[in-house]
């Protein structure tokens, strides 16, 4: 049975498990702090449902989700930041098809920024050498995340002729 964490609970002893009725989830005694058990929140799905493309060649731009369904973690404004309710550590996985209209090679790059930061060796670089040429790239990345950071994914492409495909 647990416990409720009341006004006068004490977070010295570590270990202790107790349910925070005015937030509605449980905590556990760390360092001297309530710490919140994280069950199950903090999901989100985020789509660009529409063609992505660059106005000009090597600018970072941020994707801006069209569409999301979420809990714990909303859309933030601008549309293209994730903001995150929860601190903690979390699993972000980002998929994209890339797709070009040249016979030369094209150069993407794709990488998250936290809080308006670039997250350091995080880039992803991907090239395709044929018109026409279609392909998904993907990764998956854990992150450390405190109360309120937002993430955006960001983009960028050597030749206009390179775009994001949003083939339904």
């Amino acid at each position: 049975q647990l416990g409720f964490k009341e006004t006068y609970s004490s977070a010295s002893q570590n270990g202790v498990m107790l349910w925070d009725n005015v937030n509605g989830y449980p905590v556990v005694s760390k360092n001297g702090e309530w710490v919140q058990v994280v069950l199950e929140d903090g999901k989100y799905s985020g789509a660009v449902t529409t063609d992505q493309t660059a106005a000009s060649t090597n600018t970072a731009y941020a994707l801006t989700y069209t569409s999301s369904t979420a809990d714990g973690i909303a859309n933030g404004t601008p549309a293209s930041r994730i903001v995150f309710d929860e601190a903690g550590q979390y699993m972000i996985s980002f998929s994209a098809q890339i797709a070009s209209t040249s016979s030369s090679t094209v150069n993407f790059w794709f990488w998250p920024r936290v809080n308006g930061s670039d997250v350091t060796g995080s880039t992803m670089k991907n090239a395709l050498h044929q018109n026409g040429a279609v392909l998904v790239v993907s990764r998956s990345a854990i992150f450390e995340i405190n109360a309120g950071d937002y993430l955006e994914a960001m983009w960028a492409v050597d030749s206009t002729n390179g775009f994001l495909d949003a083939t339904a």
